[in-house]
């Protein structure tokens, strides 16, 4: 097992990766920039090590700056949380030229899931299930002339994808041949300018479509397991704001079907670590689509855990080590169910205009049932360099129903000052009937008028 580790990351994901080091005897060494000099997860780390400017190139995303850390501090190994260089092959390289170990996927795993239009034509290529669209990428003149005829055989409305962009970034949607090549110019201009990569690809835009991933584990020995399904529709922009587990939508059928294909995909990958395939489900035809992998821990993983008791930081750091998995397929059972909600710095009444500030009061929810994975006190300022995220509000129940209970009570309870947070907007999507009865699709912000709702419960005096 390792003896030091260097995180190479900031906020609650960071401050999660301390406390599973010291709960298994490794030193961890912390970086930090300018901004985060009074963050929890640097006072708790046993080492923490500047990194400067706040601005994350110069900082976070400073692969030479935060290896010679992690040299001259004597980590074995990095681990990357979520964001930043935790997809980089690159970074992933220059760990295994330094011969420090990268608590992740090889760059070869990486290098064969990005750029998507890539992953997607291997998928395709293997027999897994892809939603018709492009085959390959689209990023010149011919190409693009080309789409049309595709969308027009596939049908409107379609989806245009920059391949080099995560989170749902330059994602459109077009309805008809014009909207298609606005669409296009857009994803070409954003990818070359912000990823170095012009090319895009074209889908078959599922109209009643779930977002569902699957949690795989695979270790260095081959054996590869799916941990649980996790549904994460409930979206604004493409961003996630509400996941749960399992999916309202899931039965133990779909769910070993679902769970084969991702376990089927970390294997064509060649994949090592944990890894997250995301799959559109469509309510219309109830047949499951490819649409991505992330190849690092995704921010909803604490459902996972709730729901089958498995540590996945641990996991993660247990198999970069090279320790195998000590479980089997049949040795994963799902209980209860689990709901996060995201508490993000930022006004749900100002089109979720980001708001970082300083904490005046800080008071966190508790009880049974209830987990906060957080990485903010009271005092502390929110730096605006940064994600807004300031934590992670999950419930567990016996059920859905009990579940969605504790968390109402829990995001009532919560109290924050000095912020504003998306509090508000969690209670309403939760009291709403679509998402109660769990047939809520990708577009449930929009269809059930949430955003309507909350500007009415607003004017009303519910929400100051």
């Amino acid at each position: 097992m390792f003896q030091k580790i260097l995180v190479a990351n900031r906020g609650e994901i960071a401050l999660r990766a301390i406390r599973e080091c010291r709960e298994m005897g490794i030193k961890s060494a912390a970086v930090y920039s300018d901004a985060d000099a009074d963050a929890l997860f640097v006072r708790h780390a046993d080492e923490a090590f500047p990194l400067g400017d706040p601005d994350p190139n110069a900082s976070y995303l400073n692969i030479e700056k935060i290896l010679k850390i992690a040299k001259d501090s004597g980590a074995e190994a990095v681990y990357p949380g979520y964001g930043f260089l935790a997809e980089n092959p690159v970074f992933v390289e220059a760990c295994e030229s330094r011969g420090i170990e990268f608590i992740g996927p090889p760059a070869f795993s990486m290098h064969e899931a990005k750029p998507k239009h890539k992953s997607r034509d291997l998928m395709k290529a293997h027999g897994i299930p892809v939603s018709p669209g492009s085959d390959g990428a689209i990023e010149d003149a011919d190409s693009m002339s080309k789409a049309f005829d595709i969308a027009e055989g596939i049908g409107y409305p379609v989806i245009v994808k920059p391949s080099g962009a995560g989170g749902g970034i330059g994602m459109k949607i077009a309805k008809d041949r014009n909207e298609l090549a606005a669409a296009m110019d857009y994803a070409k201009s954003l990818g070359s300018e912000t990823f170095g990569l012009a090319a895009f690809y074209l889908e078959k835009y599922v109209t009643r479509a779930k977002h569902i991933e699957f949690q795989v584990l695979a270790d260095k020995k081959g054996n590869t397991v799916y941990v649980s399904d996790r549904e994460c529709s409930v979206q604004r922009r493409y961003q996630k704001l509400i996941e749960e587990g399992p999916s309202p939508i899931m039965t133990p059928d779909l769910r070993s079907k679902m769970g084969a294909t991702a376990v089927q995909i970390a294997k064509i990958l060649k994949y090592v670590n944990a890894l997250t395939v995301e799959f559109i489900y469509s309510m219309d035809t109830n047949e499951y689509y490819f649409n991505e992998v992330n190849t690092r821990l995704q921010v909803e993983h604490p459902i996972t855990e709730l729901l089958t008791g498995i540590n996945l930081v641990k996991e993660q750091i247990k198999i970069a080590a090279g320790q195998e998995l000590g479980y089997s397929q049949n040795d994963i059972n799902l209980r209860g169910w689990a709901i996060e909600c995201r508490i993000n710095a930022e006004d749900p009444f100002m089109n979720f205009m980001p708001a970082p500030a300083k904490l005046t009061a800080y008071d966190p929810p508790g009880g049974f049932g209830v987990r906060v994975d957080g990485g903010v006190y009271a005092g502390y300022t929110m730096p605006f360099y940064y994600d807004p995220l300031a934590a992670k509000l999950l419930s567990w129940g016996r059920n859905r129903e009990e579940a969605v209970a504790t968390m109402k009570r829990a995001l009532r309870e919560y109290r924050v000052e000095g912020i504003k947070t998306n509090i508000p907007f969690h209670l309403v999507a939760l009291e709403n009937e679509s998402f109660l009865r769990g047939d809520y699709t990708t577009h449930f912000v929009e269809e059930q008028g949430i955003l309507k709702k909350l500007r009415e419960l607003k004017k009303a005096g519910v929400f100051s």
